[in-house]
């Protein structure tokens, strides 16, 4: 057996006692696997300003301006409810998939191939009903592959070191994000959106290829027991998972912050096309420096954030970053210029780094290992259905309220919105049960035992 096949595989041979590997990983894996999340969000985020771009300026696609927020999120819908449905699902099925690459890897191959054929699809639509049905076939494809590396992930990561990965995950997810930003930003400006899709697609499969090629495969698969591949994707949502309540709340916090920080980061172009009143290129360049900010606040935190939840607890530091999120939102539906709005960007790269980072860990915490795809799977619910969710909540207010107030008005309340959200994703916290660590959980496992 090779050495990274060794690594991976330190825990409990069937993985069923749910505990996690023993044997750390060397720091280019943890890296490896990361940087996957890299090529997996700049997708997210170039899709998402190219959508933006099509609806806000194409008037070929879109005439009407008070109905740019609500085709937005019309145009993502079906890609929402796939994502809901196929990441769970895919996911615990690996949980029992047999292959001589592991339960994870052919579905993360699979589906970041077919990623690239989609995203030319979308680079290539000429109308509104081509450009959505290529954005729900992405939808299905990204979450094959992504159901199954939410798992893949657990298998993999000793105790010792879930908060170093937790913030190198979180780090590159973000990165990830202003990667797909910035790409797609130069490709406005440069007047040739598809370029960017196609830098996107290539990222993806070098971020795929250096962990299929170079990390071990995990934890081995769960035996079936006879059972279906139906049966078994029917069981990914049985209600046995309602008793999970910490696990719950946790999703439902996860959630709301997402959706709080997705009405600035998905309506970006929108909120400074009509709040500080930008044409296309000038909104691209605004986009651009707010990204830059965001990525220098999120390398600041993240390895910060997820060290100090290893030492004071997880709450209490996804508590912090829900107030930072609420003052980021207030400053950036208040503020008189662009200045005003950079520092409301560089204060929600603070919060979200410390959130995306802390949240992470606590959710690895909490889930049953043996399971982890399912789980994990199932708490990219919440993440998947966050974008979309805020591009519909934050646009259609965006829409009814410029209607009756002014163009511009509408995403100021947006903002408004998302504040009130960040303090519900910290309330949704509070019953979340945090489990001990480290010395004191083993100190409490010796007076039990």
């Amino acid at each position: 057996m090779d050495e990274t096949a060794t690594i991976a595989t330190g825990a409990a041979p069937d993985g069923e006692d749910g505990s996690r590997p023993t044997t750390l990983l060397p720091a280019s894996h943890l890296l490896r696997i990361s940087a996957y999340w890299l090529g997996l969000t700049a997708i997210d985020s170039a899709v998402n300003i190219v959508v933006q771009n099509r609806i806000n300026f194409d008037r070929t696609l879109m005439r009407d301006e008070l109905m740019i927020g609500t085709t937005t999120a019309l145009v993502g819908l079906a890609g929402a409810i796939l994502s809901i449905l196929i990441q769970p699902t895919v996911g615990y099925i690996s949980d029992f998939a047999v292959t001589r690459w592991g339960r994870r890897k052919p579905f993360i191959v699979v589906g970041s191939l077919l990623d690239v054929l989609f995203l030319l699809g979308i680079a290539y639509s000429n109308t509104l009903l081509a450009l959505a049905a290529f954005v729900a076939l992405l939808s299905v494809s990204t979450n094959i592959a992504r159901g199954p590396f939410q798992g893949y992930v657990p298998d993999l990561v000793a105790e010792k070191q879930v908060g170093l990965a937790s913030a190198l995950v979180g780090m590159m997810q973000i990165v990830g994000n202003v990667t797909g930003v910035l790409l797609a930003t130069f490709a406005v400006q440069a007047g040739n959106l598809p370029i960017a899709l196609i830098a996107v697609a290539v990222v993806e499969l070098v971020t795929m290829a250096s962990v299929v090629l170079r990390v071990g495969n995990g934890l081995p698969p769960r035996p079936r027991e006879g059972r279906s591949w139906a049966r078994i994707a029917r069981e990914t949502w049985a209600t046995d998972i309602l008793q999970e309540h910490s696990y719950l709340w946790l999703l439902a916090s996860r959630f709301l912050f997402l959706t709080a920080g997705g009405i600035l980061f998905n309506l970006a172009v929108q909120y400074l096309s009509q709040v500080h009143g930008l044409p296309q290129d000038e909104a691209a360049g605004a986009q651009r420096t707010m990204s830059i900010l965001i990525v220098i606040a999120i390398v600041i935190v993240s390895v910060p954030a997820g060290r100090l939840s290893d030492r004071f607890g997880r709450k209490p530091v996804i508590y912090v970053s829900c107030a930072i999120g609420a003052v980021a939102m207030l400053l950036g539906a208040l503020a008189p210029n662009l200045a005003v709005a950079y520092l409301a960007a560089l204060l929600y790269g603070i919060g979200g780094g410390v959130f995306i980072a802390v949240d992470w860990a606590l959710m690895t915490d909490i889930i049953p290992r043996a399971s982890s795809g399912r789980y994990m799977g199932l708490s990219n619910v919440a993440t998947g259905a966050s974008s979309p969710v805020s591009v519909a909540v934050g646009g259609i207010i965006a829409d009814i309220v410029n209607r009756a107030a002014g163009m511009g008005v509408g995403m100021r309340v947006s903002l408004l919105v998302a504040l009130g959200l960040y303090v519900l994703a910290a309330v949704a916290l509070r019953p979340v049960v945090e489990p001990r660590r480290g010395r004191a959980a083993r100190r409490d496992a010796a007076v039990v035992g």
